[in-house]
């Protein structure tokens, strides 16, 4: 099947422009109901902003979205600087660019790209070259036994841990906070994050009630790096409903580069494939249970209307063959 590309080369003002014009063009009462419940709202959609182009207004975007889904938490970004002005908040910055040496308070370590700082409240972080940071303002502190500086490449006592979007047994996996005890050291119930490289995970969306909003920071990324992703949950998993119809807009394909910030919001179905390392970012974490598959849905609806060849809608197969829930 041919998915419909999305490439985010456009503005917000663009977008509200297209939306006028839209709505222009249907006149009905119904009929603008009617799309209106069917069309996600901006906090709803999947989002790319790329980081590396300071693409401002859409960095913006994805604020205003994940701030207005998540009381409580607020997201910045901050290329090539030395500094980190002290803030009333704890915070969690991610290192994107750069490295070099790092000090907080009296603390001080090397740092370089895959890094979290883990700085407190009121605390100032200076560095000795120029970094990029995309930094979470959190509404609690991580409890104490979580360092300052969270190193997946140097702690010992973080190691790869094949799972979630990559079960390889060469998986490069490294879990620096998690929800579970089980799955690594430093616990912390209010922002969990991944270092991953993404082959081919499963199809999953997280539940409006009891899920998590959740961020790709790409780091690394292959020639076919890619994220399918869908805002028609609701459809897809009444998969007796779709029609031929419906295809085109059912899937949409998003080629990633290294700098890419992905928002995918509650809601929004999602499948990393072909070699993306990236920074998987929950909030307020991966909360067993929430990671809902619909691979076997994509796959009885490529069989119940015969498709066939490139027609088929793309699933994981392995995750197809059973209902996953992670």
């Amino acid at each position: 099947m041919k998915i419909r590309t999305k490439h985010f080369f456009y503005t917000i003002g663009a977008c509200l422009a297209l939306c006028l014009v839209v709505s222009c063009q249907t006149s009905k009462p119904d009929q603008e109901q009617e799309a209106q419940a069917n069309t996600p709202t901006q906090e709803d959609q999947m989002k790319v902003v790329k980081l590396s182009a300071q693409d401002t207004s859409g960095f913006e975007s994805i604020r205003k979205s994940f701030v207005t889904n998540n009381p409580g938490y607020d997201l910045h970004y901050h290329p090539q600087t030395t500094e980190l002005e002290q803030r009333p908040v704890p915070r969690l910055a991610f290192l994107q660019t750069g490295g070099g040496t790092a000090i907080i308070n009296d603390e001080s370590s090397k740092i370089s790209v895959g890094d979290i700082i883990n700085i407190p409240a009121g605390a100032r972080m200076e560095t000795d070259s120029l970094v990029d940071l995309l930094v979470f303002d959190i509404p609690e502190a991580p409890p104490t036994e979580i360092p300052v500086f969270i190193r997946p490449d140097w702690d010992p006592n973080i190691t790869d841990t094949p799972g979630g979007c990559a079960t390889e047994t060469n998986a490069y996996r490294r879990i620096l906070l998690t929800w579970e005890g089980r799955n690594g050291p430093y616990l912390y119930h209010a922002l969990n994050a991944h270092r991953v490289r993404i082959m081919n995970s499963f199809t999953h969306y997280h539940p409006l009630e009891g899920g998590f909003d959740e961020f790709y920071l790409v780091q690394m990324a292959q020639a076919k790096a890619k994220i399918i992703t869908s805002e028609k949950v609701d459809l897809i998993t009444e998969p007796g409903s779709v029609t031929k119809e419906d295809l085109p807009d059912l899937l949409q394909q998003t080629p990633l580069d290294v700098g890419d910030l992905v928002y995918l919001p509650r809601g929004v179905a999602h499948r990393g494939l072909d070699g993306v390392l990236a920074q998987v970012i929950t909030v307020p974490g991966f909360i067993p249970g929430s990671e809902i598959g619909i691979d076997h849905h994509l796959k009885a609806i490529s069989d119940r209307l015969s498709l066939e060849g490139e027609e088929r809608l793309p699933y994981h197969e392995e995750a197809a063959e059973t209902v996953v829930v992670k």
